[in-house]
């Protein structure tokens, strides 16, 4: 139940008293600046003639006006010429409040909290399966479904002491939300497989994790394999600067697998006993803030956001701000979909009412002052929009230098894969070719899509998103090329080939059934079987699967057996009814689509 407000005694944020101006000028032989200056603004500050700094660039071969922009550095290097220290400081507003908050609160206020966990490693070292383990072994029975789904984050309770996991999307949307200065997570699990030894993505996982200057335990999985070679593994982890304590360093690390559960109790006993070493708290007596985990567009709900309380409580009703989107807690619920009323600090939760799906990575907050919180998101919006726009003037600047460019219209599932993907895709360099991203949204990819696809030769990208096969007729009669992907770093290659001219996948899908959910039962021996109508094509026993919902893809398996008519067959035709079940996958819904597909081999051409 959410308390009366008149009885409310959680302590209140004023967000306009958190903002800060910044005087720009020298005091006390310190140079402070917040923002960058121009030439002629930085020699009014000093007391300098313009022409002065002019000539000082000049002399060292830079050419520079009046109204150049000068960098950190050259500020700093002008500092460093006329004698003075410099100081940047955060000058905060409305723009930028929400991830700028100070706030200290009273020591008898705070109370232990959970620790909040990430799990990071190579993709085929088991960090999936360890997640969907502890997750299955420490909830209720039958509330755990497959860790395939973007859950975003949820609870155990271990030893009755609770744990949260975050699951992101991969490293690069664990560094963008600490870009955004979202430093969620307490504690780091590298998962490094004991028969592959340490991997490229690996030592891009550690680093991570010792960028975010965040304790590190390492679970050396995959024991129950043979040739498996741990201590190969645990010298791989020193010369890494991660010493296992057994060898006399200070980095807990755990031999198991998560495919048995061997190790995973001790894993998590080392997190507890991180957990008691740092004293994790909070102030559980103040509204609600923390940061956006993940969010998207549902059908039936609208704009849902998976948030993490850092501090404070939240409860339904209460008024929040997540960047530009704003508006009351409708709904609440646990990744479960179980209705919570109230909550606490480390608790994630996914909430609806909110104006618009929030960016994964913004800090949130709640505030009693509802006209405030309308006006600061106002701000946010339009100051996103200008940048946007100035984004735009560069992303759409036409080149005359015989650049080849690659348009890309970019669709995800989630908030989180869409910002990591184009952190990543700007970063993707090859010369003579330049990438040029002329739309990215969350939600399925539509006809509106294949149209500017057509109309500006680009390619679409879908990550963990598979169109209707209405929209994938238009796109093959339009030629227009769509590609999937579930995993970063395979898109990121593909998308280095393409900008070479060089893609042609070795291994190219090719779909070869769809069918619809009308029914299911419940089997003791096999689980769930799906009663389905098949739409077009044929499904084939031995054929991959993946499920959709709502556009969206919620999880690639292999189909598991076929009958039609109470009678096993290896393959049924558009029109025919049959029953269905997916290998290690029971969440099913009426109403889902099942597609079924095939990897046929392809030559690489250049």
């Amino acid at each position: 139940m959410k308390p009366n407000k008149k009885q409310d005694t959680r302590q209140n944020l004023d967000l306009k008293s958190q903002f800060k101006k910044v005087d720009t000028g020298v005091k006390n032989g310190i140079f402070i600046f917040s923002s960058p200056l121009s030439v002629e603004q930085f020699a009014t500050k000093i007391d300098k003639s313009a022409s002065e700094i002019l000539k000082y660039f000049f002399l060292k071969g830079r050419m520079l006006t009046l109204n150049t922009m000068l960098t950190e550095e050259e500020i700093g290097e002008l500092c460093l010429e006329y004698n003075y220290d410099f100081e940047k400081r955060v000058e905060v507003d409305e723009t930028n409040v929400l991830s700028n908050i100070k706030i200290q609160d009273e020591a008898n206020t705070l109370k232990p909290r959970p620790p909040i966990v990430t799990i990071m490693g190579h993709v085929d070292h088991g960090k999936t399966t360890l997640l969907d383990y502890i997750r299955h072994a420490h909830v209720a029975r039958g509330e755990a479904g497959g860790i395939t789904q973007h859950i975003g984050a949820y609870q155990i309770t271990y030893k009755n002491e609770k744990v949260t996991f975050i699951d992101t999307p991969g490293h690069a949307a664990f560094t963008e939300m600490r870009a955004r200065g979202a430093n969620i997570t307490d504690i780091v699990v590298i998962v490094v497989a004991a028969d592959d030894g340490i991997k490229p993505q690996t030592e891009e996982a550690i680093d991570h994790a010792k960028a975010a200057k965040v304790p590190i335990i390492v679970f050396i999985n995959k024991m129950d394999k043979p040739n498996v070679k741990p201590d190969k593994v645990m010298t791989q982890l020193s010369e890494k600067g991660l010493l296992a304590e057994e060898w006399g360093g200070t980095t807990i690390t755990i031999k198991g697998s998560a495919l048995t559960g061997e190790g995973v109790d001790k894993l998590l006993e080392g997190i507890l006993a991180v957990a008691e070493v740092s004293e994790y708290k909070a102030n559980p007596n103040r509204l609600a803030m923390g940061v956006v985990i993940e969010s998207n567009i549902d059908k039936g709900f609208g704009p849902v956001a998976t948030v993490l309380i850092k501090n404070g409580t939240l409860t339904k009703g209460d008024f929040i701000i997540a960047g530009s989107a704003f508006g009351r807690v409708r709904v609440m619920v646990d990744e479960n979909l179980h209705d919570v009323g109230i909550a606490y600090p480390s608790q994630p939760v996914k909430i609806m009412g909110l104006s618009e799906p929030p960016v994964a990575g913004e800090h949130f907050i709640v505030s009693t002052n509802e006209k405030d919180i309308k006006e600061i998101a106002e701000k946010i919006r339009l100051h996103k929009l200008m940048l946007n726009r100035q984004s735009d003037n560069l992303t759409h600047s036409e080149n005359v230098d015989g650049i080849k460019t690659l348009n890309v219209i970019l669709k995800t599932d989630v908030h989180g894969s869409l910002e990591a993907i184009k952190n990543m895709l700007s970063k993707t360099e090859v010369e003579g070719a330049k990438l040029q991203i002329i739309r990215s949204a969350v939600g399925g990819i539509t006809e509106s899509d294949v149209t500017l696809a057509k109309a500006s030769k680009a390619v679409i990208i879908g990550f963990n998103i598979k169109p209707i096969r209405a929209t994938r007729e238009i796109a093959q009669s339009q030629q227009v090329k769509i590609l999937f992907y579930d995993i970063i770093y395979k898109l990121s290659e593909d998308i280095q080939n393409l900008l070479l001219g060089e893609l042609s996948p070795i291994y190219e899908e090719q779909e070869t059934g769809e069918a619809v959910i009308q029914q299911l039962w419940s089997h003791s021996a096999v689980g769930v079987i799906a009663g389905c109508l098949v739409q077009n094509g044929e499904m084939n026993r031995n054929d991959s699967a993946r499920v959709l919902r709502d556009g969206k893809v919620i999880v690639n398996t292999k189909i598991g057996s076929m009958k039609h008519l109470k009678e096993v067959v290896n393959k049924i035709t558009a029109g025919m009814e049959c029953g269905v079940t997916l290998e290690k996958y029971n969440d099913v819904k009426v109403g889902d689509i099942i597609q079924t597909y095939r990897l046929v081999a392809k030559k690489r051409t250049t």
